[in-house]
């Protein structure tokens, strides 16, 4: 009796353990490789979003607690100590497949980050994803080097000392603000060509070429860039040294001073109308004043010199088209502004009526009328600049006119301000025209009659005047008639 209970305890224990360990290889799902929604990430402070989908299976045996997490390698792939990137609200995703979104931390930059997926509830983990290049542009704008002076010289067998400006001149965005960024120096080869040559926050150069830098987002494309600097070898005699004028060149003296940088050397001479500037013995010199700025560099076992002629005014504006414009009905005329302003607003009008939609330096002009356009600088050195111009519609010389006017009035108003005969006895008809005053005095006698009479050979009185006119066709046939002259 008792062997017998025994064995009955024993194969219901078995039957337990067999239960619960179906049970749990039942609550268990498998989780596919995530597909990427994108080839590479190249995220910013404007745009860092991206998908991922994948299925598993079963979806029963989900929990209600369950969480779905997306963890990314490091920039070689390796998951020993990944970085989560997503995290699922429990039991909002129930449904395969499934696509989430993720955003890449700001210290990301590599070309081989892999994500997987991890489920909590029950605990999964699928397989890695493949390979993509992912970089944060922390710093995404255009940036200066060498003061932003373009050129730079060394003396035969030396260097030049090639720099990225911190912070920089005017709005420059130095990327030197950022100690997690790179940075890939590149020599031109051709006009849209280059070649890297170095990586670091500066570059000495030993070879003539014009250089510039990038930081470093891989194969991301980026505006982070520098400008570029034409570096030459002195052999003999003295280089040229260029000037840069941090406000530009004219500049405007309520923004304070301007700074004059040149091309970096041993020691620097500053001049002023021919003149040496005292105590001006550095690579930068301070003005908010005109005139002829030069320097004089010493490289060692070479020099340079440079020049500038700086000015200070308000900025410089141009329109390309006349005072007076015709335009043909359906056409149009493309109006340009060209501008040294910074920054400038534009203001268009129509017969002073402002056009609200024209806000840019160019505006296609296809209705009649007085135009005038206000150039405006708000930053700096506050001015602005005007121009007006009209266009008119073309008055055709030879109009079809059925009769021979026997009144005009030439008063400047365009309207019945020249005698407009019929085409038949104009110019091209070989037909005689002659003007004669009440006493028989020619004032016009002419066989290439142009619609033009009495242009400016009138003297307009109070009194209406009385011209008459003899036309004689090429065949001999005669008008005559009479023409007042009103006021």
């Amino acid at each position: 009796m008792q062997k017998t209970t025994l064995k009955k305890i024993s194969v219901i224990t078995f039957c337990l353990f067999i239960f619960f360990i179906s049970i749990k290889i039942q609550a268990q799902i498998v989780i596919g490789t995530p597909n990427l929604g994108f080839s590479q990430a190249c995220a910013s402070t404007s745009f860092n979003n991206y998908n991922t989908t994948f299925v598993f299976s079963p979806e029963a045996n989900l929990e209600a607690s369950n969480q779905f997490i997306i963890e990314m390698s490091d920039e070689f792939g390796d998951f020993t100590n990944p970085t989560t990137v997503f995290t699922s609200n429990p039991g909002s995703l129930t449904t395969s497949p499934a696509t989430l979104s993720f955003s890449l931390p700001t210290t990301t930059s590599g070309e081989g980050y892999k994500i997987r997926i991890k489920s909590t509830a029950p605990a999964a983990t699928s397989a890695r994803s493949v390979a993509f290049a992912a970089y944060y542009k922390i710093q995404d704008s255009p940036f200066t080097i060498n003061n932003l002076v373009s050129t730079g010289a060394f003396c035969s067998g030396g260097s030049y000392l090639l720099t990225i400006d911190n912070p920089g001149t005017g709005d420059n965005d130095s990327p030197l603000n950022y100690p997690s960024l790179t940075f890939n120096w590149f020599k031109e080869t051709g006009p849209t060509t280059s070649v890297f040559v170095a990586e670091g926050e500066t570059l000495e150069v030993t070879q003539e070429g014009t250089y510039f830098v990038e930081t470093n987002y891989g194969s991301c494309t980026s505006d982070s860039f520098s400008n570029r600097v034409a570096i030459t070898e002195v052999t003999s005699g003295q280089a040229s040294a260029t000037i840069n004028s941090s406000l530009g060149n004219p500049f405007c003296p309520d923004q304070g001073m301007t700074t004059l940088s040149t091309i970096s050397g041993v020691s620097y001479q500053w001049y002023k109308d021919g003149n040496a500037i005292p105590n001006a013995t550095e690579q930068m010199y301070q003005t908010d004043e005109s005139g002829l700025y030069s320097v004089q560099v010493d490289l060692g076992d070479c020099a340079a010199s440079g020049s500038i002629d700086l000015l200070s005014e308000l900025f410089d504006a141009s329109i390309n088209v006349d005072e007076e414009n015709t335009l043909e009905s359906g056409e149009s005329l493309t109006v340009i502004i060209n501008s040294t302003a910074t920054n400038p607003d534009y203001q268009w009008f129509l017969n002073n009526s402002l056009i609200s939609s024209a806000t840019g330096d160019t505006y296609e002009a296809n209705q009649y009328g007085d135009y005038l356009v206000i150039v405006s600088e708000n930053t700096g050195c506050e001015g602005t600049r005007e121009f007006q111009f009209s266009i008119v519609e073309p008055v055709d010389p030879f109009p079809e006119v059925d009769k021979i006017p026997n009144m005009i009035s030439p008063n400047g108003d365009n309207i019945n301000d020249t005698w407009v005969i019929p085409p038949q006895y104009v110019s091209g008809t070989d037909t005689e025209v002659i003007i004669m005053t009440n006493q028989g005095k020619v004032v016009l006698k002419t066989n290439n009659y142009l619609n033009n009479w009495p242009e400016n050979q009138l003297n307009i009185t109070n009194i209406n005047q009385v011209f008459y006119y003899i036309i004689t066709t090429s065949d001999n046939k005669t008008k005559k008639g009479s023409i007042t002259i009103i006021k």
